[in-house]
């Protein structure tokens, strides 16, 4: 099978030949999405890793229509294709996906998601999270996980790491009475691809959040990535559900595994693993997860 095709019958529309590490969990989540998508779609891609390993000028690895937008405005940009292809009355036609990393969702794009959410665009917003602003060095964003290492969140005498826990993205949005809001992870391939057709085929906006380990920020061998991302739904850390109508309709369940064995993985958890009542914080906001969301199998 040639490698740029999917199923040896259609063309990836992310093409080989960018720029992503090793092992990057984002490329791979986003070929999943745009492929699951199809061609009849228009991408507007915020500043990140994402936009620059893919476009970087005058090369671009996107075969379908794809703008780029400042850090904080995917979702403004999208709002505004969106608008433009209702007034020529082809939007039934063209699927609109806006994408942007944790720090362009959580932290300075978090007011323009909120709005296209609150207008009620027909858009699907995707979150590739990789827990950190990985492009710019390796800074905290408000997803980055509690206790985690981070060039600006780096542990001490005084200090365990990141001292605030991931923020509720997911959740947020599913305030917003929006019809579907989902999580996944490039654990799953296929769950991604199935969420995503889920999410196309419904009305209105949708929120997805990916989750798409960074070997480089992480600091794990790049052979690793799945196996990472596994076994952060394995412990409770990255519950895998999915909301419909504002309501809870589906959860991954799973049997527990302690988070010590996710945290082992990788380097930027390296300083808990000598210190147990760090990992029994790190373990606690996982059993709330499990019980939250009744993960429990």
């Amino acid at each position: 099978m040639s490698k740029d095709t999917v199923n040896n019958e259609k063309p990836y529309l992310l093409k080989p030949g960018h720029t992503a590490c090793a092992g990057c969990g984002q490329s791979l989540a986003a070929r999943l999405v745009i492929d699951a998508a199809g061609k009849n779609t228009i991408v507007v891609n915020n500043t990140g890793c994402l936009e620059v390993f893919s476009t970087k000028c005058p090369e671009s690895s996107w075969d379908v229509p794809w703008v780029h937008s400042l850090f904080e405005n995917a979702a403004a940009v999208a709002s505004g294709v969106e608008a433009s292809l209702k007034h020529f009355n082809k939007k039934d036609k063209i699927n609109v996906i806006a994408q942007a990393g944790d720090g362009g969702t959580a932290d300075i794009g978090l007011q323009a998601l909120s709005g296209m959410l609150e207008r009620g665009h027909d858009i699907l917003y995707v979150c590739y999270d990789n827990e950190a602003y990985m492009n710019t060095g390796i800074q905290r964003s408000g997803l980055t996980p509690f206790s985690s290492n981070t060039t600006t969140t780096p542990p001490g005498s005084e200090s365990k790491g990141n001292w605030r826990p991931k923020k509720p993205i997911h959740e947020i949005c599913n305030a917003h009475g929006i019809p579907y809001v989902a999580t996944a992870t490039i654990a799953y391939p296929q769950d991604i691809q199935q969420k995503v057709k889920k999410a196309l085929s419904i009305k209105g906006p949708k929120y997805m959040q990916i989750h798409v380990p960074c070997p480089l920020g992480w600091r794990f061998d790049s052979s690793l990535s799945l196996e990472v991302a596994k076994l952060a739904v394995e412990t409770g850390l990255y519950p895998i559900i999915e909301y419909e109508q504002g309501a809870l309709s589906r959860v991954r369940k799973i049997i527990p595994k302690p988070v010590v064995e996710y945290l082992k993985t990788q380097g930027r958890f390296k300083h808990l693993l000598k210190d147990e009542q760090a990992i029994s914080g790190v373990q606690r906001i996982a059993d709330i997860n499990i019980e939250t969301y009744g993960l429990k199998s």
